[in-house]
């Protein structure tokens, strides 16, 4: 089946009178442009924009916001707007990532009025304030990932991976219904592990680039409707549909290393992060509760380092097992459930993503109604999280 047609534009050598692919109401590139300079000004509107998308980078310093007028960039720690592009009207972004730090950013139009049409992936120099390449599909992207020598596109029913530097294809992928864009990718350099829907549901389909081998894993018997990756890639993080349950995998043999329980009812999860040492687990659902998870797995295996973290290393630190793991046989499975050690209490049925913060024990979440929360947990007793930020950092009026 091929439903899809790229359309490449180098990046090296973009043309500005070859195929404007902008509508005219594009920023000039001029210098003292006040929508980059960081003030978090932008161009005078009345009104806050509706927010369409929140990404976090590849290290979770940074965050993006799609609007339907453009985007902004922000930094979590200290919190504040680093630059905007307010295109006005028909400047819908419904997905903005950004690749680390640097000026490249993805973006893909939608909302009411669309930047660019939903079957296109626009690659953003802001040093150059304009588009210097993109790829066109015969469907609508439903997701963009990032990294510094890869980009991947997905599909309702296929992934495509690009080499960042000529925008060849390296890589098509067919997945099973994937109408949320689910696609992850690990962040160290040299290696590159992709984890995506498999063709059946519950499956989790696993690609290690570097030994050229996939690993599929039934990872639930639902349809899987979030997972992450840790940056190494080694270990996969997955929830269902029924949203009570999320299982951590080691990526390489596929074997399930620990399931931890949300709750009992069924919740749509968001959300899922590791902490950068995979000693915790945060998740965001549509319950209103941000839960942090205490997770077990080896960091010896893993070639992972919690020296600098002395609560990582704390083998007091709760684990939140049911009191009534001595009847595990007797009672049903959820007696037995490892719950989660910290949580934070939200809106309920508002959309929240969640990241660590760069502190130690902090966290970082973002709402789709302009939210920015940052919070601390305490790692040896748990309990409720400690707010130490807020903004809505939509705010036109809101200074940083």
């Amino acid at each position: 089946m091929s439903d899809t047609q790229q359309t490449l534009m180098p990046l090296h050598s973009p043309d500005p009178d070859d195929n404007d692919e902008s509508p005219p109401n594009q920023p000039q590139p001029a210098s003292p442009d006040p929508t980059r300079t960081g003030t978090g000004t932008g161009t005078a509107i009345a009104t806050a924009p509706s927010l369409l998308h929140l990404s976090f980078n590849q290290d979770s310093g940074c965050f993006a916001a799609g609007t339907d007028r453009g985007f902004r960039i922000y930094n979590c720690d200290p919190f504040r707007e680093i630059f905007r592009r307010d295109f006005g009207p028909g400047g819908g972004t419904s997905l903005v990532h950004m690749l680390f730090r640097c000026n490249i950013l993805a973006f893909v139009g939608g909302g009411p009025d669309p930047r660019h049409p939903p079957n296109k992936v626009m690659i953003w120099d802001d040093h150059q304030s304009r588009c210097i390449g993109e790829l066109s599909f015969r469907s609508e992207v439903k997701g963009v990932r990032l990294r510094r020598d890869r980009i991947v596109v997905v599909l309702a029913h296929k992934i495509f991976v690009y080499n960042f530097a000529d925008l060849k294809v390296l890589h098509q992928i067919e997945t099973i219904a994937n109408p949320k864009g689910l696609c992850e990718v690990s962040h160290l350099s040299g290696t590159m592990v992709l984890a995506c829907p498999g063709l059946q549901k519950g499956q989790v389909r696993v690609e290690h680039y570097a030994s050229k081998r996939t690993k599929f894993i039934m990872a639930h018997d639902s349809r899987i409707a979030c997972f992450s990756l840790t940056q190494d890639g080694r270990l996969l993080a997955t929830a269902s549909s029924k949203g009570t349950l999320v299982r951590v995998f080691n990526t390489l043999d596929g074997s399930l290393l620990q399931e931890v329980r949300r709750g009992a009812d069924r919740a749509e999860i968001y959300s899922l992060a590791f902490s950068p040492t995979a000693q915790w687990l945060a998740v965001s659902s549509d319950k209103g509760t941000v839960h942090v998870f205490n997770l077990k797995v080896d960091s010896g295996l893993l070639g992972l380092d919690r020296s600098n973290s002395s609560s990582e290393s704390n083998p007091s630190s709760p684990t939140a097992v049911s009191s009534l793991k001595f009847m595990k046989g007797v009672l049903p499975k959820y007696f037995s459930s490892e719950w989660s050690v910290a949580q934070f209490r939200l809106q309920e049925g508002l959309q929240h993503i969640v990241a660590f913060g760069h502190q130690k024990n902090t966290i970082v979440i973002l709402g789709m109604d302009g939210s920015f929360y940052r919070c601390q947990f305490d790692s040896a007793n748990g309990g409720e999280m400690t707010q130490l930020e807020y903004y809505n950092f939509l705010k036109t009026d809101e200074t940083f």
